[in-house]
């Protein structure tokens, strides 16, 4: 089913017949997933213990394993991330400071391995 796309931080978009962009099954969870990382815990008024926050580790030396703990933590809470297998979950230290995080995980919608990185 598809549903509008908005990416985290993001406004909606023209698609390219003119109307309003849409996402798949797949590109929803991904959408997903960035926004319950990205979103401060306390933010979502409604939920006030959803999001991992993964801003507040911007500039902030040596956290690669606390990353990749929260992040595992979150996507044990997204419904859309299968459990089973487990995401795999994957944060280095580059050299500038910043942290490169990679997470697989198989979409409950659709049975695919989904590939998601990005860097903090």
């Amino acid at each position: 089913m598809a549903d509008l796309s908005l990416l985290f931080g993001g406004d909606l978009s023209i698609g390219p017949t003119g109307d309003l962009a849409v996402a798949d099954a797949q590109e929803l969870t991904q959408q997903r997933v960035l926004r319950r990382l990205l979103t401060n815990q306390g933010d979502y008024i409604w939920q006030l213990a959803y999001g991992a926050g993964l801003g507040q580790f911007v500039g902030r030396p040596g956290v690669p394993d606390l990353v990749s703990g929260v992040i595992r933590t979150q996507m044990q809470r997204e419904t859309q991330v299968m459990q089973f297998p487990a995401p795999s979950v994957s944060a280095i230290a580059a050299d500038d400071g910043t942290v490169m995080a990679s997470v697989s995980y198989v979409d409950a919608v659709t049975g695919q391995t989904a590939l998601l990185s990005f860097s903090i």
